[in-house]
């Protein structure tokens, strides 16, 4: 039985999303053989695979609002063409004091977020879009950058749209391509700040004939600084566990012995702490703590230092947790990353 498959190149994969990251791992899964599998992966990729400097890139490679596509520096041709035609219905609503006043908000949402405002424009017209603007420009930093992110999907979901409708489908089978898009992980984090919900689907045989070997140690995390728009560095983070056997950690407990340090380091110019503990298959179940010297990092801030407690269950050692903090001075946030 033959399959029709469609495979993407990172160079047009670019053009739905400017991060190469993102564009990198797309590619890698491709081909897929309908929208919505490669959808689906781009929603787990973006969501939850790339990290935030990919997320500041593909925001950086977008025009301003009533901004000429063509002049932006980092446009390629597509990009150009395909924000050119989201922009049309603001760009032929707009007055000439519309896109004045659009070009002042974007100048005092930048200042305040350190990224541009990132809307998926398609169909609206400019009051709709400046209306928009100035009702988010009010949010928190961390929960502007989570909109914005679900904002980017939604515009190369889009684009994969248009991508998928240009491109000719090839037959292929079985003994041409191997087990090709065998797997497809229908992953998508509904808000970053209150978690994510998994919906897994995979072929059981690829699932018990490939043993992953890890790379990397099984607990991460990375720093970002939301008030700048940019990785945190020089943040001193400690990872520790639980070692009281057939006890919990409690809040308020005085005691701190139970405690012991697994590793510590401070996070590079990415914002990522260097190796944090051994790399391991197998993790130990258990309650682990991951500690954050923030105070050093922003003295004038109001929290002197910030720590996470969570549980790894038996189930869950041989899976990765990347443990990410959104950091600004006076608020913090985290979610479980892949």
């Amino acid at each position: 039985m033959e399959e029709e498959l469609i495979g993407l190149e990172e160079k047009e994969l670019l053009a739905c999303c400017g991060s190469t990251q993102f564009a990198k791992e797309m590619a890698l899964t491709s081909p897929f053989p309908c929208l919505d599998e490669a959808v689906s992966a781009a929603r787990h990729i973006w969501f939850n695979l790339v990290d935030v400097n990919a997320w500041l890139q593909a925001f950086s490679a977008h025009p301003q609002i009533g901004q000429s596509p063509s002049s932006h520096p980092k446009s390629d041709p597509t990009f150009a063409q395909w924000s050119k035609g989201e922009q049309s219905t603001a760009i032929a609503t707009a007055t000439d004091s519309t896109l004045q006043e659009l070009s002042d908000w974007n100048v005092r949402y930048q200042n305040k977020f350190g990224f541009i405002f990132i809307i998926c424009a398609s169909g609206r017209t400019s009051a709709e879009i400046l209306a928009e603007l100035k009702k988010r420009y009010p949010n928190r930093p961390i929960v502007e950058f989570e909109i914005a992110a679900q904002e980017q999907m939604k515009i190369t979901e889009l684009r994969l749209e248009k991508l998928f409708s240009a491109k000719p489908r090839a037959a292929l089978t079985g003994s041409k391509h191997p087990a090709v898009v065998a797997k497809k992980v229908e992953e998508d984090r509904v808000s970053i700040l209150t978690g994510h919900l998994t919906a897994a689907c995979e072929d059981p045989a690829r699932k018990t004939s490939q043993i992953p070997t890890r790379s990397r140690p099984p607990i991460t995390t990375h720093v970002l600084d939301v008030s700048r728009g940019s990785p945190a560095a020089g943040v001193e983070v400690r990872l520790e566990m639980w070692k009281v056997m057939h006890l919990r950690p409690l809040f308020g407990e005085t005691d701190t012995s139970g405690w012991v340090s697994l590793g510590s380091s401070a996070t590079d110019s990415d914002g990522r702490s260097g190796q944090l503990m051994s790399i391991v298959e197998d993790l130990n179940p258990g309650f682990y703590r991951i500690s954050f010297n923030t105070g050093k990092y922003c003295p004038a801030g109001f929290f002197p230092y910030v720590s996470i407690v969570f549980e790894i269950r038996e189930s869950q050692k041989q899976e990765h947790f990347h443990v990410p903090l959104l950091l600004s001075p006076f608020s913090f946030s985290t979610y479980r990353g892949s």
